[in-house]
């Protein structure tokens, strides 16, 4: 059981629209190496671990990965907050928008939307392991190619936050596989 602390884990204040930095964002939230994914992934793959030390890093990681997916939400609904339909047709939104009006719905930055084969779990400890360093650094490269498409300092700041626990959550998995290999386990 968790329990949820009302706030976000890193702020997020945009004072300017940015609609299409919006949609760029939606591959963090419904994407295959999104903060979805991610989560999803790692609460899956907890119950395969071989000891508690890997249950507990997994848990831990697959819930700082559903804050992180609140901190996308919150960007793109603050970057369209106020859109006239023009602006959310110039930005090639207004597919969602003829589905879900203002409403996020998780889907990638092309609109193809969320699917469960984008939750690797394999059974096989080491090779989940393995595959969830993978999507850590797979996850920092989008950052940083977010990072790329803005000089937004409100933008820029939330996801240097976002690609440094990327770099943080490699690393714990790295101990983890190292510490299961050196003790055979």
């Amino acid at each position: 059981m968790w329990i949820y602390e009302k706030k976000l884990q890193y702020p997020v204040n945009i004072r300017k629209k940015d609609l299409k930095m919006a949609k760029y964002l939606l591959s963090q939230y419904g994407g295959p190496d999104s903060e979805l994914s991610a989560s999803l992934r790692y609460l899956n793959q907890r119950y395969t671990m071989p000891d508690d030390k890997g249950k507990a890093l997994l848990t831990d990681i697959g819930t700082e990965e559903l804050a992180h997916l609140e901190i996308i939400a919150t960007m793109a609904y603050q970057l369209m907050q106020g859109a006239t339909i023009d602006e959310i047709k110039n930005a090639g939104l207004g597919g969602m928008f003829a589905q879900h009006d203002s409403g996020l719905f998780p889907t990638d930055a092309m609109g193809v939307p969320f699917t469960t084969a984008y939750i690797e779990t394999s059974g096989d400890h080491i090779a989940d392991i393995e595959s969830d360093m993978a999507a850590e650094q797979r996850a920092r490269a989008t950052y940083e190619h977010l990072m790329d498409l803005t000089n937004d300092p409100d933008v820029l700041a939330p996801l240097s936050f976002l690609r440094q626990r990327e770099v943080v959550h490699y690393q714990r998995f790295k101990e983890l596989r190292n510490y299961y290999l050196d003790n055979k386990i």
